[in-house]
């Protein structure tokens, strides 16, 4: 019996060590487990832009809130009135622009009448030379004054002044055109820098009302009614569940086989009789160390290598049950499946093995 008995316990133990041997081999070598992994969400922070007292907190902590739907509202009594501002600052502006153009119109009237009178005067001049031509010839023969011609030199004297004076005023008015141009340009562009001063102050009294940017519940409300707040000061903060995932900080000898899309199986501390099933969405571009505070640097005599972290995203499927009971900080246990890694791995190296590459006489493959 003693004998029976001793070697039904060997037989028992031979089996369970080939059962357990034989599963390690097949399925826990390529299982990498860590329980330094916590469900995350990306929490939106509310802040306000502006500086004020808060007129009314339209929420409660832990309540449901959607996206557009209004969260606090600060008193708007003085941004109003920088609108109502800003407001007259656009009309007086629009107003001194339009008095520039009714004067750019007037003075193209002026400059209109000036050149008329450049035309008259030449008109003048060209008949004032004819007379005087017409004098100087009967001067020479003695059919003409001497009064007389010398009144038609001096009228053709004068015509071609007054013809310079108006080629002057014309000059002197195109100037003015200018200048009012130029005036009018300026007007303009204070009215486009009042006009901005309107959007702003409209940005500022829209930006009192405080909606929320995306669908979540409140949580960590700390604005009340009444309080002072400056732009930065958190108000509350918006979880967007149940869109969360988990972060799985994985130790570096583990990430040898890891890829994304790989399926990761989830134990959530508070529900341990569920499990999940992720998958891995992306990898971080850097250890857990070199984000902190004070990184390490290594570049020291005490050197001690450290296995390093590498945070893991799993995508978590919102239309599981148990994913909707999520909440960001809860603790988890991440198991990852990388036989399908390893399964291609070895398939690359069996087919390596089995078409080796040709070698010439030169050595070029």
């Amino acid at each position: 019996m003693r004998k029976t008995a001793v070697v039904l316990a060997v037989a028992i133990a031979l089996v369970l060590g080939v059962g357990l041997g034989w599963q390690w081999w097949h399925v826990w070598r390529f299982q990498q487990s860590t329980d330094d992994a916590y469900v995350q969400s990306d929490i939106t922070v509310i802040s306000p832009k502006l500086e004020g007292y808060l007129k009314e907190v339209r929420v409660e902590d832990n309540q449901p809130v959607t996206a557009g739907q209004v969260l606090v509202v600060i008193d708007d009594r003085d941004f109003a009135a920088k609108v109502a501002q800003a407001e007259a600052a656009v009309a007086t502006a629009e107003a001194s622009v339009d008095t520039y153009e009714s004067r750019l119109e007037l003075q193209r009237s002026m400059i209109d009448q000036a050149k008329a009178e450049v035309v008259a005067a030449e008109a003048e001049k060209s008949r004032a030379e004819r007379d005087y031509q017409r004098y100087r010839q009967l001067m020479t023969s003695d059919y003409a004054s001497r009064q007389r011609f010398e009144t038609a030199e001096a009228e053709s004297e004068k015509a071609a002044a007054a013809v310079t004076q108006k080629q002057a005023a014309v000059v002197a008015a195109l100037g003015t055109l200018r200048v009012l141009r130029a005036q009018r340009d300026e007007e303009k562009a204070r009215r486009e820098q009042a006009r901005a001063n309107l959007r702003l102050a409209k940005n500022d009294l829209d930006n009192t009302v405080i909606r929320a940017p995306v669908a979540g519940v409140v949580g960590n409300r700390a604005g009340r009614a009444g309080q002072y707040v400056k732009p930065g000061t958190q108000l509350l903060s918006l979880v967007p569940l149940p869109y969360v995932y988990v972060t799985a900080n994985f130790k570096e000898t583990q990430l040898t086989r890891m890829r994304p899309g790989q399926s990761a199986e989830i134990s959530v501390d508070a529900y341990p009789d569920k499990t999940l099933t992720g998958r891995i969405e992306s990898f971080a571009p850097a250890s857990g160390a070199q984000f902190s505070l004070l990184p390490p640097d290594n570049a020291t005599g005490n050197f001690t290598k450290i296995v390093q972290r590498v945070p893991v995203r799993i995508a978590l499927p919102v239309d599981e049950p148990l994913a909707r009971l999520l909440r960001p900080g809860l603790s988890v246990t991440v198991t990852i499946d990388t036989r399908a890694e390893a399964d291609q791995q070895a398939a690359a190296i069996g087919q390596a093995q089995a078409h080796p590459a040709t070698t010439s006489a030169d050595g070029r493959e």
